[in-house]
């Protein structure tokens, strides 16, 4: 029989692990060891795998925009943080694509990693500390974000960390570890805002369903102070620019990123996020921080992810902003998987947990990995992400093409000018040393960074429809579109390419109504 939701079998040493003192307070207690040796081997495993694929394909139009950020080093941008554009400053254009996503795939297994730490905080054996981490490893939104470099990367494993150290605090008492997640906490706010919402849900968890006492910690505040001063140079920069972030978030709510999900699609997507396959394991821990009264002091995470679910649904977030929660769910509902396992036709039971994990695996890699032949890829259903590391080099090479039938005279007047800042990044990344200049955009970060010089009386735009390009040139012409010669339907392949000569206006009286955020 299980013992207040711990299969029999464990010690009481181990049962008392999750024994709450009779003022609400939790103490230490000894908890079953940490299966480090298999934990970390999973890590590995993924790691390997993923540097297997880092290399095939090409960058991901957000990697080229996060390599021209990292040449405009700030503390801030229209759309993110500084975090993620430092990164690629310092593993930028001097390595390869695959040296850039190693980062992300560490991450990646870091979040394997705390979420066997996070099934262990709630009183999990070495088996279910194994099989949290197993899961979160086959997982489509694991392996996916471990793939290419992005914020939402490092924020899944900033939010794991967060969840861990909460659930350390509430089990021991130890309270001056809110130091540390305010440093915690304060690194992944300049990584992506969302670092703020999950702090605010365990603060409505904790009015909601206890223990309230934690807010009364005065390292509570200090973390919460230290977190706040290190976000305050990325909250002046943003101040000082007018606020664009919320013009992005009103942007996302309105579905023009392409990655943007329906309100409505928001609450059904996290049953297929981690894997369709896997996701009882997760509901069933979302169950159990709710009514099991072994975990009654961790029930505040539970609220937490209610309460940032109905907050995502009601401002349009997208439907991986939930994703963060996946190793705390899913290192609380091992325990209970591992108890159906045991309740007759075990081996029936065994059976289907390891096809589950197995087809999980392959799923996450064929949906979320460049497994197919490039050659190959129009004839399958490819998913966005994917799509979107292909062809940039193709269509450099055909805007490199339009730059050198102008007159070898004039193309000193000629600016390059991206639509989005896809099509701006690609160009300067790959355009040097096919001859051509710095791309300038009107997209994100790029419209920031200046127009065009007075100079540059011609251009070369790239990617805007007629009615775009006809706000700033007087008689455009259309020159090529592009084509990424594998006939993938990517948001680029055929994109018009224009060539301008007459401009309606100086930039300085242009570039303020170009501007494209979203």
């Amino acid at each position: 029989m299980p013992i207040n939701g711990i299969a029999a079998g464990h010690t009481l040493r181990h049962v008392a692990a999750l024994v709450t003192e009779a003022d609400g307070r939790t103490v230490e207690r000894d908890l079953v060891p940490f299966a480090a040796g298999p934990i970390v081997a999973i890590g590995a495993v993924l790691v390997a795998l993923l540097m297997a694929f880092a290399g095939r394909y090409g960058y991901h139009r957000d990697e080229l925009y996060f390599l021209a950020a990292g040449r405009h080093l700030a503390w801030g941008y229209p759309d993110q943080p500084p975090f993620v554009p430092l990164v690629a400053r310092l593993l930028g254009p001097a390595h390869s694509v695959a040296v850039l996503r190693i980062p992300a795939a560490l991450a990646a297994a870091g979040i394997t990693v705390v979420g066997g730490l996070s099934a262990r905080e709630l009183g999990a054996g070495r088996a279910a500390q194994i099989l949290t981490a197993a899961t979160l490893a086959v997982g489509a939104v694991v392996v996916g974000s471990g793939h290419t470099l992005s914020t939402a990367t490092f924020g899944f494993l900033v939010w794991a960390l967060l969840v861990w150290l909460v659930l350390r605090i509430l089990r021991t008492g130890e309270e001056r570890l809110w130091l540390v997640v305010g440093v915690v906490a304060g690194i992944g706010l300049l990584d992506t805002d969302l670092v703020l919402f999950l702090m605010a849900g365990i603060v409505v968890g904790a009015l909601v369903s206890g223990p309230r006492r934690m807010l009364r910690s005065p390292f509570l505040w200090i973390g919460g102070g230290i977190a706040a001063l290190m976000w305050s140079p990325y909250l002046i920069w943003q101040a000082s620019h007018g606020w664009p972030q919320l013009a992005v978030s009103r942007s996302i709510a309105a579905g023009h990123s392409g990655s943007s999900t329906p309100r409505w699609l928001v609450v059904p997507e996290q049953f297929v996020f981690l894997s369709p396959w896997l996701a009882a394991i997760w509901v069933a821990g979302l169950i159990r921080l709710f009514r099991d009264r072994a975990l009654r002091w961790a029930r505040a995470i539970g609220v937490a992810y209610v309460f940032l679910a109905v907050v995502f649904v009601a401002t349009g977030g997208k439907a991986y902003y939930l994703a963060g929660m996946y190793p705390v769910l899913v290192a609380a509902g091992a325990e209970p998987a591992l108890r159906w396992l045991r309740q007759g036709r075990k081996a029936v039971r065994r059976t289907l947990l390891v096809a589950a994990l197995v087809l999980s695996a392959v799923e996450s890699v064929v949906i979320t990995l460049p497994v197919t032949p490039v050659s190959n890829l129009h004839n399958t259903s490819v998913e966005y992400d994917v799509g979107e590391t292909v062809g940039w080099p193709a269509y450099v090479s055909e805007i490199a093409a339009a730059y050198r039938r102008i007159p070898t005279p004039a193309r000193g007047t000629v600016a390059i000018l991206g639509s989005n800042y896809g099509e701006s990044g690609a160009v300067d990344r790959f355009g040097g040393s096919l001859g051509l200049p710095h791309a300038y955009g009107v997209h994100m970060g790029y419209w920031y960074w200046g127009p065009p010089p007075a100079a540059a009386t011609s251009v070369l735009a790239i990617g805007f429809d007629q009615a775009q390009v006809a706000r700033f040139c007087a008689h455009p012409v259309l020159v090529a579109r592009l084509d990424n010669h594998v006939g993938l339907k990517n948001d680029e392949q055929g994109a018009p390419l224009w060539s301008c000569t007459a401009l309606r206006g100086v930039w300085e009286d242009l570039w303020p109504h170009l501007k494209v955020i979203g």
